[in-house]
């Protein structure tokens, strides 16, 4: 056997296992969800958000106010290959609270109880008309006026 011969079945065994290992399916497990025998802990009416974190942990995201609900998620994220990835599993468990921090509800919810929102991206203008760093520099000479400063006159 000639070493090209060996070089080139080494690279075909190298793309092979190359190609095989790509295609490979992955998964990702993102974030935390209490287990139900921790959630059956928390009596609703009674525990508040201390002891609520104390039994089971701090939450993966809070409610938009200080004093908002708790919510624990945890997504499973499907990888596969050059494909977009894909979430195949997702838990919550929003646990709500009345005005005096006390559990009021725990509901689960699972990634069929959900529905796609898309996303609304809203751009402020910036008022530089796609102006370059230099451009910007060079427009603003003699546009300073040293009084603005507060240190007076030098």
């Amino acid at each position: 056997m000639s070493l090209r011969s060996k070089a080139l079945k080494w690279a075909v065994f190298g793309a092979v296992l190359l190609v095989a290992t790509a295609c490979t399916t992955r998964y990702r497990n993102h974030g935390y969800v209490p287990a139900s025998e921790d959630l059956a802990a928390i009596t609703v009416g009674v525990d508040t958000r201390d002891t609520v974190t104390e039994a089971i942990g701090t939450p993966s995201a809070g409610g938009v106010l200080k004093d908002g609900d708790f919510y624990y998620v945890r997504s499973k994220v499907r990888h596969y290959g050059p494909r977009e990835p894909k979430v195949v599993e997702r838990q919550i468990v929003a646990i709500n609270f009345d005005n005096n921090g006390v559990a009021r509800n725990v509901q689960h919810y699972a990634l069929e109880d959900g529905k796609a929102i898309p996303l609304v991206r809203r751009i402020t203008d910036n008022g530089l008309n796609d102006i370059g760093f230099l451009q910007q520099l060079a427009g603003n000479i003699g546009r300073f006026d040293p009084s603005t400063f507060g240190g007076g006159p030098l």
